[in-house]
């Protein structure tokens, strides 16, 4: 599996390039074949904090993991890990979806992940919808949402949007900035 490495406000020594890949080849034995797809990984110092963010594109998923800490190696493991948890956890939702051969669970290996049964029972209440709720869609433009966002106090706002008459979302970021999602057409 090959990674794109960039550094935002660091320089990418050879030594933590060397470790981000020693680290993240351990992702390669929940694949049948390495993906071919190009991995990207951004080391960065934000406000003292280092941050690792890394996303590996592949057929029908896409995985993605953030990390920030005091220690530039400790946000690196951590974001191999919680990349492991997003793998078991999405071959664990396959195998449950998809029953068929040729689907997308042929993506991992059959029991990599050690005992896979007692992790499909600790995923099984992650998938619980415990709230339901239902309103009625006010037309706004985006920056209308964002101050109902912000008003409730929640970290992302449904809306009609105005403008395309389509359902956006909002959402504040962790870097404080504040994010849209569109409907692609």
């Amino acid at each position: 599996m090959q990674f794109s490495i960039r550094g935002q406000q660091i320089e990418v020594t050879d030594a933590l390039r060397d470790y981000v890949d020693k680290k993240l080849s351990r992702l390669e034995k929940y694949f049948d074949a390495p993906p071919t797809s190009e991995g990207y990984v951004t080391l960065g110092v934000v406000r003292g904090l280092h941050t690792v963010e890394v996303t590996i594109p592949l057929a029908g998923v896409t995985l993605r993991a953030e990390d920030r800490s005091d220690d530039m190696y400790a946000s690196i493991d951590a974001v191999v890990d919680k990349l492991e948890r997003q793998i078991r956890k999405h071959k664990t939702k396959l195998n449950r979806k998809f029953r068929q051969e040729g689907s997308l669970k042929t993506l991992f290996v059959e029991g990599a992940a050690g005992a896979v049964a007692v992790e499909d029972q600790e995923y099984d209440d992650d998938l619980e919808v415990v709230r339901n709720k239902r309103f009625t869609l006010k037309p706004m433009d985006v920056e209308e949402a964002i101050l109902q966002m912000n008003m409730v106090g929640h970290t992302f706002f449904v809306f009609s949007n105005i403008d395309t008459s389509e359902v956006s979302v909002v959402y504040k970021r962790n870097d404080g900035k504040y994010g849209l999602i569109e409907q692609q057409d």
